[in-house]
């Protein structure tokens, strides 16, 4: 017994301290490929052809399956992640770029840049159920924590347009900076974050009315003030710490939500992009698309520990437990 005990314990500490760790996908958009980066390691594990464009990318409700805008194919593909193979082809309009699911994980809203549009598609019935005008060149999409809003933004028109998810209609309209990209709502709801891309800031809108309560401003000694062009932006689930991803300023803002002040700004890759959460949210990973890398933040320190290389113009990144 004590024999087959110490041979147990040898195989336990043989087995890799990664063997539990999340997988990043990260969307390579002048490669046609996903990067598949074990968090653990902190290294891509694997390289998976997909679809033309890839873009933006989201997790299924269910953690089984990844979504993806294959923009130049105009589709949303289903990307399984136990076979780590495309097994669907989903309708979306011209030129998907962003999306956003439900709370429910039924329905999936497609932000549709070439037709000025934004798609509702229904995934178990593998349908569009609404298609409607928005602002030119819809860009980011996101579905408030209760489902009942969600919005888009345009980024010709300058504005984010609220939608009734019940009646599939947009309800109104609130204007922000230049060029806005990203839309957030924040955990509890009652705000939503939008980067204005070459506005250079970033609006906070009260949900409740619909009106711009703050700007966020940036600015890096050595930077010039036309690089800071913000874009992605996450949220903690505690709302006590927000990120901003600054394009080709090349750095990441580490922003008090309570106060809205930079508490600093973290030097990343080239042309910084989009960014997710590890799920215990003690790592931030940033896509470079100029520099081709994936940056990793340790969010308590507010720094940058690793840089992996994944393909060419990395663009969306989503990670599963």
């Amino acid at each position: 017994m004590k024999r087959t005990l110490a041979a147990i314990s040898l195989v336990a500490l043989a087995l890799p301290a990664t063997a539990w760790a999340a997988t990043a996908f990260v969307t390579n958009e002048k490669e046609d490929s996903l990067s598949i980066i074990d968090t653990g390691r902190m290294a891509v594990v694997k390289t998976v052809k997909i679809g033309r464009q890839p873009r933006g990318i989201l997790l299924s409700a269910d953690k089984s399956k990844l979504y993806i805008c294959a923009s130049a194919d105009d589709t949303i593909q289903v990307f399984d992640i136990a076979s780590q193979s495309v097994v669907q082809n989903l309708p979306s309009g011209e030129d998907p770029e962003t999306f956003a699911l439900s709370p429910d994980g039924k329905f999936i809203y497609v932000s549709n840049e070439n037709s000025n549009t934004v798609s509702v598609l229904d995934i178990d019935r593998k349908l569009v159920v609404a298609q409607f005008e928005v602002g030119v060149e819809p860009e980011g999409m996101a579905v408030s924590p209760d489902g009942k809003l969600a919005v888009n933004t345009s980024e010709t028109t300058s504005m984010v347009h609220w939608i009734d998810t019940a009646t599939h209609t947009v309800i109104d309209n609130t204007q922000v900076d230049q060029r806005p990209r990203v839309a957030v709502f924040s955990p509890d709801g009652k705000q939503l974050w939008v980067s204005s891309e070459i506005g250079g800031t970033v609006s906070v809108i009260d949900v409740a009315n619909r009106k711009v309560i703050h700007s966020i401003a940036f600015a890096i000694k050595g930077v010039a003030k036309d690089k800071l062009q913000p874009v992605g932006i996450r949220l903690s689930a505690d709302g006590k710490v927000a990120f901003v991803a600054l394009g080709p300023a090349n750095h990441v803002a580490m922003i008090d939500p309570q106060t809205f002040t930079v508490k600093s700004y973290i030097l990343v890759g080239q042309r910084v992009w989009q960014m997710a959460f590890t799920p215990d949210e003690k790592q931030l990973y940033t896509t470079n698309g100029i520099s081709g890398d994936v940056t990793v933040i340790d969010v308590a320190r507010g720094a940058a520990i690793k840089s992996i290389r994944v393909g060419r113009y990395p663009w969306g990144v989503a990670i599963r437990p």
